[in-house]
């Protein structure tokens, strides 16, 4: 095993479609992005699935945790920050280290895996995947290293030079992590989400309400090409990040990358309205972007901040936590047809919530075409006894040589 490489290209694969789990509060997080540097490590350890399972409970708390304590973004640092220090701790739990080396392990790691959010601003390339796999790589590496002696910058967080004083809020503010007491649960796994749709989780809930107002639309005969505007109104976070209050002009841009696309809701909610559907490859190929109807809808579409989704996207009672919007789509006669959705219908408290079924046929839809049924098959009976397994060499799913030969590749680099 090499597990900081293998950390790194599953990494990057698990980030590609923007296809994972999301915890949304004070800042960003994608805390599935703790299971491929975690696993490999464990893979590398000869460790079974209940270690796993404990490292897996420690990155996502911490990851969750800094999450809601401390927010990045206000400060243009990007949201794997807070992995780095996760991930390490994760695999500290894995492998049962003394605290001291967690520590210095989680100090290394934030050092080297802190850096601006540029890589999801403007036009969106696929580093986008490989800074969150990068950050696992710089985990598993700063743990074999505090394993070896070497400490790390410390106090990293809150030093007269650290991470608070000069890229965050400054010299003397303090900051407050939940992190749960001695012996308590860690349970911050249960409030994270999943995705029904490839695309960012404020893109759920707006996916799922063009996708009933295109339903609605065409029942009653309107047709798409008389839409003069369709507004918006969502939180503080959707607007800015993914909306038109980003002054991102690359998210109107056919010819955009598709990790641009997915942080487009303008697009998205276009797409998702003439289709009433949405895929992970097919609503973000090429010749799908550059429908000519599909860019002039797209660009009537705009985003504005509405007080009341941004302080729902913040609340903290879950019945009214909310990462939806407000459409009002205006007609070319002046009529207007508008509607809400506050959360994902794949969200708990949705309209067709996500359970284990709907979990497993969102790993066989990913599937198609190349991985077969009956190693399909194996792979959920393995995972779906993931407290039992002794060799989790059983997670490593097996391609046929066809599929491995039509993969594309890249030029050759320096190693």
């Amino acid at each position: 095993y090499a597990a900081e490489w293998a950390a790194l290209a599953n990494g990057t694969a698990v980030r590609e479609l923007d296809f994972h789990d999301t915890f949304l509060a004070a800042d960003y997080s994608h805390p599935g992005d703790n299971i491929p540097p975690i696993l490999a490590a464990a893979q590398q350890a000869g460790k079974g699935g209940r270690e796993l399972i404990r490292g897996l409970a420690t990155g996502y708390e911490i990851q969750v945790d800094l999450v809601r304590g401390i927010c990045l973004h206000e400060h243009k640092i990007d949201h794997v920050a807070h992995l780095g220090p996760s991930a390490a701790a994760g695999i500290g739990t894995l492998l049962d280290l003394d605290v001291e080396t967690i520590y210095q392990a989680i100090g290394q790691a934030l050092h080297t895996t802190t850096a601006t959010r540029q890589s999801r601003k403007g036009e969106i390339s696929s580093w986008k995947a490989f800074a969150p796999a990068f950050a696992g790589k710089m985990a598993i590496e700063a743990v074999d290293r505090a394993m070896r002696g070497e400490g790390a910058p410390s106090p990293i967080w809150e030093g007269e030079d650290g991470v608070i004083a000069w890229l965050l809020s400054g010299p003397g503010h303090e900051y407050t992590v939940p992190l749960p007491a001695e012996g308590e649960e860690k349970r911050a796994i249960l409030d994270t989400y999943t995705k029904e749709h490839s695309a960012e989780y404020q893109s759920q809930a707006p996916i799922d309400l063009a996708r009933s107002m295109g339903e609605r639309l065409a029942a009653e005969g309107r047709d798409l090409a008389d839409v003069e505007s369709i507004v918006l109104h969502t939180s503080h976070h959707t607007h800015y990040v993914i909306g038109t209050g980003s002054n991102d002009p690359q998210k109107f841009d056919p010819k955009a990358s598709r990790e641009t696309l997915d942080h487009s809701i303008m697009y998205i909610f276009a797409v998702a309205l003439e289709d009433r559907s949405w895929h992970h490859e097919r609503s973000y190929a090429p010749e799908r972007a550059n429908r000519p109807e599909t860019i002039e809808l797209w660009h009537k579409i705009s985003t504005v901040e509405d007080p009341e989704w941004t302080r729902r996207y913040h609340s903290s009672d879950p019945n009214e936590k909310a990462f939806g919007a407000r459409a009002v789509i205006t007609f070319k006669d002046g009529s207007v047809v508008e509607d809400e959705l506050a959360v994902a219908d794949a969200h708990p408290l949705g309209a067709r919530p996500f359970a284990r079924e709907q979990y497993i046929e969102k790993f066989r839809t990913l599937c198609e075409g190349v991985v077969s049924r009956e190693e399909q098959d194996r792979f959920l009976a393995a995972v779906q006894d993931l407290e039992n397994l002794t060799d989790l060499a059983e997670l490593n799913i097996e391609l046929d040589e066809d599929v491995l030969a039509k993969a594309p590749t890249v030029g050759e680099g320096l190693f």
